[in-house]
C-alpha cells in the first residue's frame, strides 16, 4: 500500500516540475520574441528601408501579452 502511494506522489511531484519548467520557458520566449523581432527588422530594413520600417513598427508592438492574446486572433 505505501508503495503505491510513493509511486503516486513521485507522480505528481514530476508533473510539478515539469509544469514549472513549461512556464519558466514561456516567460524566456516571451521575452526572447521582442529580441528576435527587433534583429529581424533591423536586417530587414538593410534590405528595404519601407519594409523595414514595417517591421520596426511591428516589432515595436510585441508586449508581454501577446501571448495571451494568441489565442484570440
Amino acid at each position: 500500500m505505501m508503495k503505491k502511494m510513493r509511486k503516486a506522489q513521485t507522480m505528481v511531484e514530476y508533473i510539478i516540475i515539469v509544469c514549472l519548467i513549461a512556464v519558466a520557458l514561456i516567460t524566456v520566449f516571451s521575452y526572447l520574441a521582442r529580441a528576435i523581432a527587433k534583429k529581424t527588422a533591423g536586417a530587414t530594413s538593410a534590405l528595404s528601408a519601407e519594409e523595414g520600417e514595417k517591421a520596426k513598427s511591428a516589432a515595436e508592438s510585441i508586449g508581454t501579452d501577446s501571448i495571451k492574446s494568441l489565442g484570440e486572433e
